[in-house]
């Protein structure tokens, strides 16, 4: 796990110092090593958290002519069956490390290598022969990445912090700020830096010479088909293939890691699989409340760890502890996000980075197998709230903010985007194909919006914060496409959700 940055130039050479900058804000992804690589005006940064090929894995990443240039923050699962084949192929790898496999398969397949890929990453590839840059984000949006478009240049890097120090100007943008105040997170291309975007998740973007940007989308979740009739015993048989198959992916590491065990059924299944299919006990981390009226779930998931015999730390936190960390919660957020989840990640990041620098954590399960009540309201809610807010179905559709106070708190040229802020759930909504159910649509709202742009920016940053990677087998796009194409009566009934999953469980 990684920070990444670079500039291309329109004309002129790259400053190193320039370079060193961006870099130099992002050593908490990656304490351990740093390097840096110029070739006229192009330009590019990599901080390392090493957790595979641990000797050998430094960045930038060349091939053996140094057409292509390569750094990559994240991790590419399937890299021992890529190298296989690309080796056989006729390449010629130079280090061990997972990322060199999407240099290598660039150079062989083209861009149809994205979508051989299985893992969480950001990377960008630069291709000196066609003087093209590729800027690549996982299909899910797991590990960020940000570019800011200039005049004279283009900017990117993996957190928003790293490109403000060479922004000749920092407006917010209206939009982004209402979806934060009435959604509690902004989300979609633009972000609250007037001129910063995010790379799309699942898509690529490809630079030219003379920095214009075209879009390829390799993934997108409303390809998958809804199977219906598909029985339990008949999703079993297909599961339990695939989802070990998920996890021996995901365990494959050069470090110890652990699971920041929650008490709910997500990390619990993490917790057993894992133990299924490693030898030696797995080190867990839970939190809980020492002063507050809300009952915490240390006590399930010590149950837990206990029946699957792992070396467990709970944690208890007074509200003093708390908001101690609030104003490292803030600088390492970086985006607009309100989750306030954010606090005691923190301090469970904080507690893991002692000792590991690999966690699994079970973010995901809940949009995959549709865990939350909102995913089921009853037809008199989804009815009334469809007509007083239409275009989502009924769907996220209360804003935070009391309509008097934005009246009376904003100014008026907030005032439109304010109106504005369902936007985006309308748009994903209605980009949702046709056959696909209530629920789906539901579904896919969350996993294009909420998902990428406030539960993952929280996994990450929270993470990272404290140099530690966080794998989220829930979030493999295989096990995305199966519980999206699952039978609603398999997902939820009248009173639960997550049903297939809970079930199997059991």
């Amino acid at each position: 796990m990684c920070g990444i940055a670079g500039i291309v130039l329109r004309e002129g050479r790259v400053a190193e110092a320039e370079l060193a900058r961006m870099a130099g804000t992002l050593t908490h992804r990656g304490p351990e090593d740093q390097g840096t690589y110029i070739a006229g005006r192009f330009g590019i940064a990599h901080t390392r958290l090493a957790i595979i090929d641990l000797a050998g894995g430094h960045q930038p990443l060349f091939d053996a002519h140094r057409r292509y240039a390569l750094v990559c923050n994240g991790e590419i699962y399937n890299y021992v069956e890529l190298r296989a084949e690309l080796e056989a192929a006729g390449a010629r790898p130079l280090t061990h490390s997972d990322s060199e496999v999407a240099l290598h398969g660039f150079a062989h397949w083209g861009p149809a290598s994205f979508k051989r890929l299985h893992g969480m990453y950001a990377y960008a590839l630069y291709d000196h022969t066609a003087e093209e840059l590729w800027l690549v984000r996982d299909r899910l949006g797991i590990k960020p990445l940000y570019i800011a478009r200039l005049p004279d240049r283009l900017l990117f890097a993996s957190e928003l912090k790293a490109l403000l120090p060479l922004m000749p100007r920092r407006t917010v943008h209206a939009d982004a700020l209402a979806q934060f105040f009435q959604n509690q997170f902004s989300t979609g291309a633009q972000t609250v830096i007037d001129g910063v975007e995010r790379v799309p998740a699942g898509c690529a973007l490809r630079i030219g010479p003379d920095l214009s940007v075209r879009v390829h989308r390799y993934w997108s979740a409303l390809d998958v088909r809804p199977r219906r009739g598909l029985t339990y015993a008949d999703a079993v048989a297909e599961w339990e293939t695939l989802f070990a198959q998920v996890m021996r992916e995901h365990m494959r590491a050069d470090v110890p890691y652990g699971v920041f065990l929650s008490g709910g059924v997500d990390s619990a299944v993490l917790l057993g699989q894992l133990r299924r299919l490693h030898t030696q006990a797995v080190r867990t981390f839970s939190i809980g409340w020492a002063d507050a009226r809300q009952r915490d779930e240390l006590d399930e998931a010590a149950a837990m760890a206990r029946l699957f015999e792992a070396e467990h730390t709970p944690i208890r936190m007074d509200a003093a502890a708390v908001f101690r960390r609030l104003p490292r919660a803030v600088w390492a957020a970086d985006d607009l996000m309100r989750d306030y989840a954010c606090l005691p990640t923190l301090a469970l990041a904080e507690a893991a980075g002692r000792e590991l620098k690999v966690v699994f954590s079970g973010e995901g399960g809940d949009e995959v197998f549709a865990g939350y009540g909102r995913y089921r309201p009853d037809l008199f809610e989804r009815t009334f709230k469809s007509l007083r807010y239409p275009g989502s179905g009924g769907f996220r559709v209360r804003p935070e903010l009391d309509p008097r106070w934005v009246a009376r708190l904003f100014v008026p040229a907030l005032q439109p985007a304010l109106a504005a802020y369902r936007e985006p759930v309308v748009r994903a909504w209605a980009q949702t194909p046709r056959d696909w159910s209530h629920l789906q649509r539901r579904q896919y709202v969350d996993l294009s919006t909420n998902l990428p742009d406030d539960l993952l920016v929280k996994a990450d940053r929270m993470l990272m914060s404290f140099s530690v990677e966080g794998r989220v087998p829930f979030l493999d796009h295989r096990v995305v496409e199966f519980g999206l194409s699952l039978p609603d009566e398999l997902k939820i009934q009248r009173d639960a959700g997550k049903v297939f999953l809970k079930r199997w469980a059991e």
